[in-house]
């Protein structure tokens, strides 16, 4: 089988190019070596690879490269939290409208199954149970909680605090940020091709991706590359409310068997088929930065109190649905993926658009 796969010079897509060879797959890749992410030039790590530099939004290169390709594994996007609004037409073009391109080439070409990298943002807030109403969707937290320190999300009915739980693939859409809100909508222009073509999707949601090749360096990173950076230059870690926020780190060798899986099987379904694609092994922010610190031999954790506008409290998913239809179970556990990770080569810094 031959596959495309779009943004394969970054951090996941590259992880996925090496799983999809070692699988005995015709990989060809597509990047456009964005400065945020690559400091503009092609990594060492896929000289094995061929290599096309350009743009996913670019219809008349796709419109050649496509003929002959059996699938798409798009991993092309911008990723992050980013700086402040001012990102959002960058992230629009490159997620949403890239897409569109991306799926429009594809209808031309013939090409009828992707896998899309998605995302957990999607949900917004994660599962939470109220004791006395149950399953409950709460909404963004007020701006006085967050200053008083108190960051756990309140029953909408009555105002207690709610225990969160574990995320299903079912969860109601709840985007709250410029990146949350992109990554919804490739899933729905995903969705509207597969239903226009007969095509297949699968939708990989992402949970927090670490390991080797992460951009160091750059506030489109990862929390893991946020923290390592810091202790590198003898810094603690600064986590932000009391670090008790829950998040799932799922290892990036873990998350390319997925997709290596989800390329090789035809989706039960039409439209978009959504996996979570996590360790099912979740831990705090503040558990992280103290393990990387540990390990690293660095200085403790500074737990800095505040939140970012758009952040989440919690959200851990249900790894259930993975392993059922694709047969695939996260194998590196938190302990030796953090350790691996203190050692782990990452990109060479990156370059940041400037801000006046």
């Amino acid at each position: 089988m031959r596959v495309l796969v779009t943004g394969g010079a970054g951090f996941i897509g590259s992880h996925v190019a090496d799983r999809l060879a070692a699988d005995g797959q015709d990989v060809l890749l597509l990047d456009a070596l964005v400065p945020q992410a690559h400091g503009g030039a092609a990594p060492p790590w896929i000289g094995g690879h061929e290599l096309v530099h350009g743009d996913v939004r670019d219809a008349t290169q796709l419109a050649r490269l496509l003929p002959g390709v059996d699938a798409v594994c798009h991993q092309a996007a911008m990723v992050g939290h980013g700086i402040d609004p001012r990102d959002a037409p960058d992230y629009a073009a490159h997620n949403d409208l890239g897409t569109a391109v991306l799926l429009a080439a594809m209808y031309g070409a013939g090409v009828r199954r992707l896998v899309l990298a998605g995302s957990m943002v999607v949900y917004g807030e994660g599962r939470y149970d109220c004791p006395e109403h149950g399953v409950v969707r709460p909404g963004p937290r007020a701006q006085e909680d967050l200053d008083a320190g108190r960051y756990e999300p309140r029953c909408p009915a009555c105002g207690c605090d709610l225990v969160p739980g574990l995320v299903p693939e079912d969860a109601p859409l709840d985007p709250r940020s410029t990146y949350a809100a992109t990554k919804v909508a490739q899933e729905h222009l995903a969705g509207a091709w597969a239903r226009q073509t007969g095509g297949s999707v699968w939708s990989l949601r992402y949970h927090n991706v670490y390991g080797p090749r992460m951009p160091r360096d750059t506030p489109y990173a990862g929390v893991a590359s946020l923290f390592r950076s810091a202790l590198e230059r003898g810094e603690s870690p600064r986590v932000l409310e009391d670090g008790r926020q829950r998040r799932d780190f799922v290892h990036v060798t873990d998350v390319a068997a997925v997709n290596a899986a989800a390329v090789a099987t035809e989706p039960p379904d039409g439209g978009v088929n959504a996996v979570n694609v996590c360790s099912g092994e979740p831990h705090t922010v503040g558990e992280l930065a103290t393990t990387l610190a540990a390990v690293m031999d660095g200085p403790a954790p500074t737990i800095a109190g505040g939140a970012r506008p758009g952040d989440v409290r919690h959200i851990v998913a249900d790894p259930t649905k993975v392993t059922a239809v694709l047969g695939v179970r996260a194998t590196i556990t938190f302990a030796e993926g953090v350790a691996r990770f203190a050692r782990d080569p990452m990109r060479a810094p990156a370059t940041s658009p400037e801000r006046v």
